[in-house]
């Protein structure tokens, strides 16, 4: 039977103790990570978030904390007083491994069943079973590790930005649906019967109101909601870092972001980042590495072999560059070592990024390769001159399509990386994409949509060219990204209402469709824009990369799986017929018939 506090008080967390405490008495509380029973002499790991203890009952303790001490099991929520002492046989793998607590008194707060895996660091144990019981997942001291750092991270950036001007203010959570690439959550209005709001996807029109209305400096902790598909570093509900300046330009928002950085690196890592950040533009950082996100820890840069190659036999790449596409390579080093099984494996990977097939090469004396019929020994050793490869490295080529091109190899250079120990998680590259492209031409939709949002200004050089040639109107616009993953992103926004609404004409809205849809934005611009931009980090990847997890999962308390349900709640759900009507909907036959089929199985 569970036992009352009442007139203990604890007196600090497990971890909390050292030598300097010996001789004092002390109450603790926490939860039961392993009993030892020896007879006459029992053992007691203490568990809470800060870390473990021993405790120690033996024949000087009371009877009743005896009693008790021999029926706690695992998990076991538990109380002790008593008197802390050296440990005979100190345990160097624990914090308090030089201390313990003879116990003399003793109460179980709670019983606990067997849990369905060990509450352990590292444990072997599927992901599905760990989100369902995510409240015993989340007493695992790596996973409470991990909230803890979220936490600082969350304090430190408060606190730099309050310290760099920054007022933090909320924005509303019901707002009113726009497009913004992804789909809305949506929700029913009961006051107004067949309307809805939207869950934000971004705080981003709020902010820019915020500048308009004088509070130049905004920065929120914002939950965001984007009804798309998962995957490891996605999730229907996130959290952004999200911050907005005004009287800036590019420079500004860079400078107060990697200041922000440095701090964090520093402070939360033990880790000294040199400034300025290096930069990359979009399209170099495409020929270079073919990503808008490279990875700098890793070598294997593109290069663009068709001049090579224009007169080849070998016809897939000869019809490659007559289709307006190229030829591009990376050096593997030592690469010729792989088996043919890798290499085909590495084959089949490329086809997944829509590429037909891989060519390979190694550059040895007597080369070896996938193509060896249709290029000499002299072609083989340009191709190898071009890449900078050395003997015993091995050539790695794609034909297509440009964008396929780059997005194969992109790819290909970060997965051999992976197979290939070439990196380490500890090491850590930031830099700067600036530059984007304004838009991108959708061809199934027949029409431009914007690359990053409908706000962002165009390059002050470029913007008679959204007349003549919109497809290559750079944006003010810059991402940061951390060894491959996009940290976070933004841009100097379009201040003018001219400029917003020939915007809103190349993305196919009509003046009325675009008042429909932003029209509170457009009425506000009528009244004294400043020139602002903004940026907003994704938090949960943040944490994600700085704990080295697989997923974001990892990083957020109770997250959603790959279908956007909760394993632990089983939401969604269903509501009751009252709750619909209340709303003012009707489920499609459809829908009920199978929700009343799946309750009859």
């Amino acid at each position: 039977m569970a036992e009352s506090m009442q007139g203990m008080k604890r007196t600090c967390r497990c971890a909390e103790l050292d030598e300097s405490m010996i001789g004092q008495q002390l109450t603790l509380m926490g939860w039961c990570h392993k009993q030892r029973d020896l007879g006459g002499l029992v053992f007691i790991t203490l568990r809470d978030r800060s870390g473990e203890v021993q405790l120690l009952i033996d024949e000087t303790s009371p009877e009743d904390a005896q009693a008790k001490a021999a029926l706690v099991r695992s998990e076991f929520v538990i109380a002790a007083t008593g008197t802390l002492r050296k440990r005979e046989a100190a345990n160097p793998n624990m914090k308090t491994g030089q201390v313990e607590l003879l116990v003399t008194e003793l109460r179980i707060l709670s019983e606990s069943l067997t849990p369905p895996f060990y509450i352990e660091e590292e444990i072997d144990t599927k992901e599905s079973l760990r989100l369902k019981y995510r409240y015993l997942d989340l007493r695992r001291p790596d996973m409470q590790s991990k909230m803890m750092l979220r936490h600082r991270i969350t304090k430190l950036t408060r606190d730099y930005y309050d310290e760099s001007g920054f007022l933090e203010i909320e924005t509303p959570m019901l707002i009113r649906s726009t497009p913004e690439g992804a789909r809305d959550y949506l929700v029913p209005s009961r006051v107004f019967p067949g309307q809805f709001f939207a869950l934000p996807q971004s705080p981003q029109l709020y902010k820019q109101l915020l500048m308009l209305s004088g509070y130049d400096r905004y920065i929120q902790i914002a939950r965001c909601f984007r009804d798309e598909d998962l995957r490891a570093d996605r999730q229907p509900e996130f959290t952004q870092i999200d911050l907005e300046m005004a009287f800036v330009d590019m420079e500004d928002v860079i400078a107060v972001n990697e200041g922000y950085l440095k701090r964090l690196f520093s402070e939360i890592m033990g880790i000294e980042i040199e400034l300025p950040l290096p930069r990359l533009s979009w399209h170099e950082a495409m020929e270079r590495y073919g990503s808008d996100k490279p990875d700098l820890r890793i070598g294997m840069e593109l290069k663009n072999i068709s001049d090579l190659v224009a007169d080849s036999s070998f016809k897939v790449f000869s019809d490659a560059i007559e289709n307006g596409g190229s030829v591009r390579m990376i050096a593997v080093p030592d690469g010729s070592s792989l088996s043919r099984k890798e290499i085909d494996s590495l084959g089949e990977f490329v086809k997944t990024y829509r590429a037909k097939g891989l060519a390979w090469l190694t550059v040895e004396e007597k080369p070896r390769g996938s193509i060896l019929k249709f290029v000499d020994t002299d072609l083989v050793q340009k191709m190898a001159e071009r890449a900078g490869a050395q003997v015993g490295d091995l050539l790695l080529i794609v034909a297509d399509k440009n964008e396929v091109v780059f997005d194969a190899l992109g790819q290909l250079r970060c997965e051999v990386a992976k197979r290939m120990n070439m990196y380490s998680d500890e090491d850590y590259k930031l830099l700067w994409v600036t530059d984007f492209p304004l838009l991108e031409h959708d061809e199934e939709a027949g029409r431009y949509v914007a690359k990053h949002h409908p706000f962002t200004s165009p390059k002050d050089e470029d913007m008679e060219l959204l007349e003549t040639d919109p497809a290559a109107v750079r944006a003010k616009a810059y991402d940061i990204i951390l060894n491959g993953t996009e940290l976070g992103g933004g841009s100097i926004r379009i201040h003018d209402q001219k400029l917003q609404q020939k915007m809103f004409s190349l993305l196919g809205f009509s003046e009325e469709q675009a008042w429909n849809r932003f029209g509170y934005l457009l009425e506000a611009f009528k009244y004294g824009v400043p020139p602002h931009g903004g940026l907003a980090f994704g938090l949960d990847r943040l944490v994600m990369l700085l704990t080295h997890s697989e997923s974001i999962r990892d990083v957020i308390a109770f997250p959603k799986v790959q279908n956007s349900s909760c394993l632990m709640t089983d939401a969604p759900g269903d509501v009751d017929q009252s709750q619909l009507e209340e709303l003012g909907l009707l489920l499609d036959p459809k829908i009920q018939q199978e929700m009343e089929g799946s309750e009859q199985d």
